[in-house]
């Protein structure tokens, strides 16, 4: 018995990282994933021969509701036209959301419109990326080495400077995102038989509950929630479903346990000389790595962010960075350049001060476009083929700035940044290898890891 033939499933990713995490799952067990920065037309498709899953990298996540109305629903249809029996619409495994930026309720709204169903299944807990929900509340490691966290006591996420975590209970979460009745089948409920697992569902689902909150502790329960989440898809398609990769690593520990996939893939990349990374994270995780990356040989460039934003990333500013990393490369270094070092530098602060309010949301974009500018410089200019972008949202605006239109996996890295290759017009990029990375990911070590090609 095998999987049916063609397409599997599509999906939005309302991050770049979070896009690139799940295109990682469904690549490490031998589904072919291409991920592209917009729908892709049939010429984009026809260039990824055996596909059996197609994302699209999106920003909602940085989005206010009405910007959710005028970008989201067209690709939302595109997708749908590719008639693959899943939809996911994959948002953050810390749940980064508010009323009035990235609102994951407000994006359900808008699914349920073209994927009309009577309830939506949600899925956030990912084990393997150290995300797990208990009795709909949700926890998270700060970094791989850290106790766990409730995630209104998160150090981190907490802290958000957008989406501060200011309620664990996923359900009261998002309760203030939209009008839809939230269910919940619990980690009681999921350690119970397969047909005891179905009937709580169905139950949830006759209470008039419209989405439906899966717990998820261990990756047992991962294979529960997939069993569901794949009959339904096969007798009912297409099936709407929102949450993290934790979806698809439900999906796939579900087909590995009833036999469905082939074996392994293979994926090997060797070292490179030399990396370029540029860095919008606020992490403190991030600031532990590019601690680790300095004090191995990697040159730092700290930018000016008031300074980039005022300059509109041209000029002057733009072109003296570069050349301070160009110095460093052509002696043969590996160079970082970063916004911020971590949740307390003093960067953070005067950002704040220079763009109060909703202006420093759309100033956080515009910083993503500068520093994909900035690497898209040194990319031309040096001939690096591997490159690193740090920062959820800093991201997708950076790749699409860079001029990016798809990535497809290379290999595993770290859990949830895989290397992934570029597909691009623009000769200098095509080809080339490209990792981006959310702030909570990675080991310390990472981009020393990354330049070598291991994991």
């Amino acid at each position: 018995m095998t999987l049916p033939e063609g397409l599997l499933l599509s999906f939005y990713g309302d991050d770049f990282t979070g896009s690139t995490d799940t295109m990682e799952v469904l690549a490490n067990v031998g589904l072919r994933t291409a991920l592209f920065l917009s729908p892709p037309t049939p010429e984009e498709l026809g260039r990824f021969e055996g596909l059996r899953a197609v994302g699209v990298a999106g920003v909602s996540r940085s989005l206010t509701p009405a910007e959710m109305d005028r970008e989201i629903p067209e690709i939302f249809a595109r997708l749908h036209a590719l008639k693959a029996p899943l939809f996911h619409v994959k948002v953050c495994s810390t749940f980064d959301s508010a009323p009035h930026i990235g609102s994951i309720g407000h994006t359900i709204e808008i699914g349920q419109r073209l994927f009309p169903s009577d309830f939506v299944p949600l899925v956030v807990g990912a084990p393997s990326l150290s995300r797990f929900c208990v009795f709909g509340n949700l926890f998270a490691r700060s970094g791989p080495e850290s106790d766990v966290f409730r995630l209104d006591r998160h150090p981190t996420m907490s802290r958000h400077p957008v989406t501060p975590a200011e309620e664990g209970d996923l359900r009261l979460h998002l309760a203030r995102q939209t009008t839809h009745s939230i269910g919940l089948v619990d980690v009681l409920q999921l350690d119970s038989t397969a047909e005891h697992v179905a009937a709580s569902l169905q139950r949830q689902v006759q209470a008039g509950k419209k989405i439906v909150l899966f717990d998820t502790l261990t990756k047992a329960h991962l294979a529960s929630i997939g069993r569901l989440l794949w009959q339904r898809a096969r007798s009912a398609p297409p099936l709407f479903i929102v949450g993290s990769s934790g979806v698809e690593y439900a999906l796939t520990a579900f087909w590995k346990e009833e036999g469905l996939l082939a074996p392994l893939p293979r994926f090997a990349v060797g070292p490179v000389k030399q990396i370029a990374v540029v860095s919008g994270s606020c992490s403190p995780v991030t600031a532990q790595q590019i601690d680790w990356a300095t004090k191995n040989d990697f040159a730092e460039v700290a930018l000016d962010p008031v300074r980039l934003l005022r300059a509109d990333g041209d000029g002057a500013a733009l072109e003296a960075y570069c050349a301070t990393a160009l110095a460093a490369m052509q002696q043969g270094r590996s160079v970082i350049l970063h916004t911020c070092r971590g949740p307390e530098d003093r960067r953070l602060v005067e950002v704040d001060q220079a763009f109060p309010h909703s202006s420093s949301e759309r100033a956080g974009r515009r910083l993503g476009m500068i520093l994909g500018r900035i690497l898209r410089t040194l990319v031309e200019r040096t001939g690096i083929r591997r490159a690193v972008v740090t920062g959820g949202d800093t991201c997708g605006y950076a790749a699409r700035e860079m001029g990016i239109t798809a990535l497809e996996m290379a290999a595993p890295i770290a859990p949830g940044s895989p290397l992934c290759r570029i597909y691009a017009e623009n000769a200098s990029l095509d080809g080339m290898e490209i990792l981006f990375k959310g702030g909570q990911v990675g080991p310390i070590d990472l981009f020393g890891n990354i330049l070598n090609g291991s994991q």
